[in-house]
């Protein structure tokens, strides 16, 4: 892969090639003739230097901003229209405020930040222009050659300060080996939807790669260490180290100075790029190198075994953290903001004063990072009450990942009155499933908003993985910005009449349907909607694919029926749009799967009554069904697994390590792990999707085997072969064939084929 340009902001990534002796003295800049501290006991990290970046702080307004990087996001959004917007730096204006005005041709947008002037374009594009670019998906070349005037001048303000995205595991589960375009896009997005904070996880593995050398471990032991980049999320989570390496440090290189590029992007539109921050994982045998150093094993996580926690109380704790923050301030600048959760899932605090724990951790945070914002999520049991006696609230921030999955929530009383945002994981390991709890969003937020004694201060934008659900993903980040309540009704009539570029009755009432059904569910157990039995491990009980995903439909399937022929029957003049073309492949795509709650049941009764040609009847409508799927996603490029293999190939330097980047992204969407952690943790089908590739070359396989030892038992009337589905799907994800990585079909076409197969709705 060419090498990203480093940014020109600060010391270059190739200072990582130096000795780590004479790099701390350069650091510390010290006369190279001064013996340097031993790696066991460092000495204190010098401050930054002057020229290092500083992420935008919510306490402070800047008397004025180059426009230049948010001129750049129009140009690359908007090429044929980018001349018509004027923007307008309004540093008098109050924080996180755009004004619209403008006659035809001429649109002026006024904002607090470059990233604010790109939310008014936002607006602007939605309210005024009826386009939409939407991930995935965009109307644009629906415009007109001259954009409308704007009647009268509007000004909207965030109703909350912080407006976060990006659940920690996005960048496995959304793409580990993407472009620096394609995450210049992401933040494109980002901002014309009101987003202001960000999660950089790309290239956080280098810190950790840099400081720990210092502290007695060699480059080798540490690339065995850290795991391949699609499984690099979790091991920020303390959770697992290793799988998928080694990792060369020709790629650590090259992601931090990816890395450096994604904050450095988010910099300039003033948005605050979320950095890891340090609070205690470390390798195996830290305690035994380093006297008076105390870890706690953490056990067992899903067949993984977890790294250590060095005990924040350990006096060479603050030395660590500080080698860290100066290793990561070299690279990637500074921020106001920092993302950690100790002890998540399960962590084991052994003899640890936890409050004591939570204290160390941001004193070491802000010895570096002076009042840095310490950003921690809500989940299961955290952060605990413990936790949160430790440490300044005020400058903490909650991301709460449950806001729309139970009911009786008190937030204020759970953390008590500690700032948080509300937040929603509406998607799990990046399924190809649509629907959210969107009615919970706005009713909880505005209530929760608007309470005596609220500490809401933000949303959180979290599915853990990003780029699957435009509709979701629109309503969401409009939430900060509506200054009254959100009509349901009337929000899903006028997407639909921006997705695609102009009103139509049909799409009205597709996108009508969507909202009674998948897009209408509730809150009390689940945040996400059912995913499909094509893509679950073949069993005649089966009820979901991934083991953590709902039993059963949440909604009335007939409603995306419903959908798929009112979205087939939107002129053509309409459906040349991306927008369009995803949207009806999704809903093809979900209407056949769907379908398969209906048929699986059927093939069970005939397989129990040993009705051998119904059976055979039976699975060759499940195979149609799994060849039309097969063929009605690979007409769109968001549905390809050919894609996602060519990222991870492009990253390696000979034929091994494409290989070895291969199986990490294969893996993820299949054993996940290995054996103890496919079969015991339950993480099998995780990240199931339902992709051109992946259903032809795993999932119908393994189908096609089943059913084949289904009629063999019947034939023989003799129990079933007993299958060992992990090998299965191991020797697949061994495997390198190579599949498309251009759409190709047309989806019209292919949806109109899958509608003929399927039941009306009602039927």
């Amino acid at each position: 892969m060419p090498r990203v340009p480093r940014p020109r902001t600060r010391r270059s990534v190739a200072l990582a090639t130096l000795p780590t002796a004479l790099l701390t003295l350069i650091l510390a800049g010290t006369n190279p003739g001064t013996a340097a501290p031993a790696a066991a006991a460092p000495a204190p990290v010098s401050p930054a230097r002057a020229d290092v970046r500083q992420g935008p702080h919510p306490a402070t307004r800047p008397h004025t901003f180059d426009t230049g990087p948010a001129r750049d996001v129009l140009r690359r959004l908007l090429p044929r229209h980018a001349g018509q917007f004027t923007l307008v730096p309004d540093t008098s204006a109050e924080a996180d405020t755009f004004t619209v005005s403008g006659t035809p041709g001429a649109v002026t947008v006024r904002g607090s930040t470059g990233a604010t002037l790109l939310t008014g374009v936002g607006w602007y594009l939605q309210h005024i222009a009826g386009a939409d670019i939407g991930w995935p998906g965009d109307s644009i070349g629906m415009l007109p050659a001259t954009l409308p005037g704007v009647p009268a001048p509007v000004t909207r303000s965030a109703r909350v300060p912080h407006r976060y995205a990006l659940n920690d595991t996005d960048d496995g589960y959304s793409g580990p080996y993407r472009t620096f375009e394609e995450h210049q896009r992401q933040i494109d997005l980002l901002a014309l939807h009101g987003v202001n904070e960000v999660f950089v996880q790309t290239g956080a593995e280098y810190p950790y790669y840099r400081a720990l050398q210092r502290f007695g471990y060699s480059a080798g032991e540490l690339r065995k260490w850290i795991p391949a980049p699609g499984h690099q999320s979790w091991w920020l989570l303390q959770n697992l180290s290793g799988f998928g390496g080694p990792v060369t440090e020709r790629l650590m290189r090259e992601r931090a100075d990816l890395g450096a590029r994604i904050a450095d992007q988010l910099r300039g539109l003033g948005m605050t790029p979320v950095l890891p921050g340090y609070f205690g994982t470390v390798p195996p045998g830290f305690a035994a190198r380093h006297q008076g150093a105390t870890t706690v094993a953490q056990g067992d996580w899903a067949g993984f075994d977890r790294p250590d926690w060095l005990d924040p109380a350990s006096p060479v704790f603050g030395d660590l953290a500080a080698a860290y923050y100066d290793e990561q301030r070299a690279v990637f600048g500074d921020s106001a903001m920092y993302r950690m959760s100790p002890l998540h899932e399960g962590g084991r605090t052994g003899s640890v004063d936890v409050r004591a724990a939570a204290g160390a951790i941001q004193r070491a945070l802000w010895a570096a990072h002076p009042g840095a914002l310490w950003a921690v999520l809500g989940w299961q049991d955290d952060p605990t009450k413990e936790l949160l006696a430790g440490v300044d609230t005020s400058k903490l921030l909650i991301l709460d990942g449950l806001s729309d999955r139970y009911n009786r929530l008190d937030r204020e009383a759970r953390w008590g009155g500690t700032p948080y945002a509300m937040g929603t994981i509406y998607n799990f390991g990046g399924h190809t499933t649509i629907g959210a709890n969107t009615s919970v969003w706005t009713d909880r937020f505005r209530a929760w908003r608007d309470k005596p004694d609220s500490a809401l201060r933000g949303t959180a934008y979290l599915p853990e993985a990003t780029g699957t659900n435009p509709a979701a993903f629109d309503l969401f980040t409009d939430l900060a910005w509506e200054p009254g309540p959100v009509d349901q009704r009337k929000w899903f009539a006028d997407f639909a009449a921006r997705r695609y570029g102009r009103p139509d009755a049909h799409a009205a009432a597709a996108w009508e349907e969507l909202r009674k059904g998948p897009y209408s569910t509730s809150s009390g157990l689940w945040s996400e909607s059912q995913d499909s039995l094509f893509t679950a491990r073949p069993s005649l009980t089966a009820t979901g694919a991934a083991h953590w995903s709902p039993k059963s439909m949440r909604y009335q399937a007939d409603s995306v029926r419903r959908a798929l022929d009112q979205l087939l029957a939107v002129p053509p003049a309409l459906r040349s749009s991306s927008a369009y073309r995803f949207d009806l492949v999704d809903t093809a795509r979900q209407a056949l799967a769907n379908h398969s709650r209906v048929l699986l049941p059927k093939i069970r009764a005939a397989y129990e009554a040993k009705d051998l040609t119904r059976l055979r009847q039976l699975t060759a409508q499940w195979r149609d069904g799994e060849r039309k799927l097969d063929a009605v996603t690979g007409s769109d490029p968001h549905f390809l697994l050919g894609r996602w293999l060519a990222a991870a190939r492009s990253h390696g330097a000979d034929r091994a390590e494409q290989d070895r980047y291969e199986y990490d992204a294969r893996s993820i969407l299949s054993v996940w792990g290995r054996r103890s952690t496919s079969e015991g943790g339950f993480l099998h089908d995780y990240a199931n999707r339902e992709w051109s590739g992946l259903v032809s070359e795993l999932y119908a396989a393994r189908w096609d085997r089943y059913f084949a030892s289904l009629e063999e038992a019947l034939v023989k009337r003799a129990a079933p072969e007993a299958i060992d589905w992990h090998a299965f799907e191991e020797a697949w994800a061994r495997r390198t064939t190579r599949h498309p990585s251009s759409p190709s079909g047309d989806p019209h076409a292919l949806a109109a084929a899958v509608a003929a197969v399927l039941p009306k709705a009602g039927a």
